[in-house]
């Protein structure tokens, strides 16, 4: 698949379905979009600015995430252990 990024050309082999690869795609063109308005930066510097800013959004759900399996298992023991007691 071939896409263009800041005037650059760029192609890309994937496994990956094809409009996953467009969510992909739109969502790096809007943070480069979102972090080139507050600033005239260079390309590689904006790239690296997105990149940092996604990133800190996927370690932020990661940890979200982990967050929540953790209150699910906790709320299944206890939903498990009033199960066995009314046993």
């Amino acid at each position: 698949m071939k896409f263009e990024v800041c005037g650059q050309e760029y192609s890309l082999n994937t496994d990956a379905p094809e409009d996953e690869v467009r969510d992909i795609l739109a969502l790096v063109r809007s943070q480069l979009e979102i972090h080139s308005q507050s600033s005239n930066l260079l390309p590689a510097r904006l790239a690296v600015l997105a990149s940092l800013n996604m990133a800190g959004k996927y370690i932020k759900l990661k940890k979200d995430f982990e967050e929540h399996k953790l209150m699910v298992a906790e709320k299944l023991a206890a939903v498990t252990k009033q199960i066995v007691g009314e046993l």
